[in-house]
């Protein structure tokens, strides 16, 4: 036994029986099925219920009703539950999750997707992936947590925003609230990969994601009769436009992140392009850079990509057309400016009479550092589950919740406690599910990350 096992065990020792223990499976399952049954879709009016079932289990387990904030916020809300830390100079630890979830008809479902049903070993149920099941992790950690009487250092506070799968602003307020934080960690991001026979074999640290951001780009025209035909047509300055996005590409980049990333990934991809990883993460050779850029999975690792989603053009069979519009979706890189991507675009259409339009209020925010602190404790928590695991940061293409604390200058890290086979994950799709055999080590996740960041 070394002398760090020994200090662990002699300590373990002196602690009241089970106060090291994570909180229990099957009640941790109970909270997830049981928050499952609220269609906490947008309109629906289900998110605030939510968030009083959620306070309950909570003070049920001693936290007293000053330590839960419920905010309505329109027909949704946000709640913020909140451990004392032991030191009030320090910044507190924040955890985020959100309780909304996307829409589901069930006309489209096998089973009603908001009847939760364990079968075949999983949970089915709208919402069970994204996010009910970290949510329910984290919730029921802090009850078992506070059951122990455990008083971290630092204080510990949960979050969880009410309209992350749409408009945000639930998101953009707890931002606002709790922008003085040491860190944020977010059990909507990351996660684990288990293989055919069910073994964890890979993890991902989430420290980045691109910025989500749309642009109209709209040409006109006096338009006239469809036998004389004018050479400022928009329909076809739109197709010739809508061309040279295809063709475009943006230069390619690298952060601390993605550098991390690509140079873990090589290995287990191997063949060409995990030679092409390893080369562009150490050199940025652009030779790598178009190898790379050519394979959907990974060109969003290299650079800021746009891409055409949806056109409109036209207003008769027999006339010629006064107007054309393309919208183009934007994943930009960490630190990319949304300006800067709009006017590369105007370069990139080349047509003086286009106007090119930002939609609606994106916002963009960078990578967080790769912390050695939440990387070893991180490591540890995983690698318990599975020695052999890989652990790696990583960006995703997506926006979570993260996204306006990193714009605010809170590092925020996805740490998701759920590992699934690439087949079972249903996020947003038909028949939504999670394993259930994961619970107890989700649970144990949890519990380490917290007391290690915490203590």
């Amino acid at each position: 036994m070394n002398w760090r096992l020994g200090l662990l065990v002699g300590a373990a020792a002196m602690l009241p029986q089970g106060a090291m223990a994570a909180a229990d499976p099957a009640a941790a399952k109970e909270i997830l099925m049981r928050s499952v049954a609220f269609r906490t879709v947008e309109g629906a009016g289900q998110v605030p219920k939510l968030a009083a079932y959620y306070a309950s289990v909570l003070k049920s387990a001693g936290f007293a009703d000053a330590d839960i904030v419920i905010t309505p916020m329109g027909e949704t809300a946000t709640l913020a539950a909140t451990i004392k830390g032991r030191d009030a100079k320090l910044k507190p630890l924040l955890m985020i999750g959100h309780m909304d979830v996307v829409a589901a008809d069930r006309a489209d479902w096998t089973r009603d997707p908001f009847v939760p049903v364990e079968e075949n070993g999983y949970i089915f149920g709208r919402g069970a992936e994204d996010n009910k099941y970290d949510v329910a992790m984290m919730v029921a950690t802090l009850a078992q947590l506070k059951k122990q009487g455990w008083t971290p250092r630092r204080t510990v506070i949960l979050l969880l925003s009410g309209d992350e799968e749409t408009a945000m602003v639930t998101t953009r307020a707890l931002a606002a609230q709790y922008k003085d934080a040491e860190m944020l960690l977010n059990g909507d991001g990351g996660g684990g990969l288990l293989n055919e026979e069910g073994k964890p074999v890979l993890y991902q640290l989430q420290a980045g994601e691109k910025t989500y951001a749309d642009f109209e780009i709209a040409f006109t025209d006096p338009g006239g009769h469809s036998s004389a035909p004018t050479p400022g047509n928009p329909i076809y300055r739109l197709a010739k436009a809508i061309d040279r996005i295809a063709a475009y590409q943006f230069p390619a980049m690298r952060n601390e992140l993605t550098r991390a990333s690509l140079t873990l990934s090589a290995k287990r991809i191997g063949g060409e392009v995990g030679a092409a990883m390893r080369r562009y993460a150490e050199t940025g050779d652009a030779a790598a850079a178009e190898l790379l850029s050519t394979r959907p999975e990974f060109v969003g690792q290299v650079r800021t990509t746009c891409v055409a989603t949806m056109a409109q053009a036209g207003h008769a069979l027999n006339a010629l057309p006064q107007s054309a519009k393309v919208m183009v979706n934007c994943r930009i890189f960490p630190g990319v400016a949304i300006d800067a991507v709009k006017a590369e675009l105007v370069k990139v259409v080349a047509d003086s009479g286009a106007t090119v339009k930002t939609l609606g209020d994106p916002l963009a925010s960078d990578a967080s550092p790769l912390r050695t602190d939440v990387m070893k404790v991180v490591r540890d928590a995983v690698t318990a589950r599975s020695p052999d695991i890989i652990v790696m940061p990583g960006m995703s293409a997506g926006a979570t919740d993260s996204l306006y604390f990193r714009a605010l200058g809170v590092p925020s890290y996805g740490v998701s406690s759920l590992f699934m086979k690439a087949e079972d994950g249903f996020a947003h799709g038909l028949n939504e599910r999670v394993p259930v055999a994961g619970i107890g080590e989700s649970l144990l996740q949890w519990d380490t990350v917290l007391r290690a960041l915490a203590k």
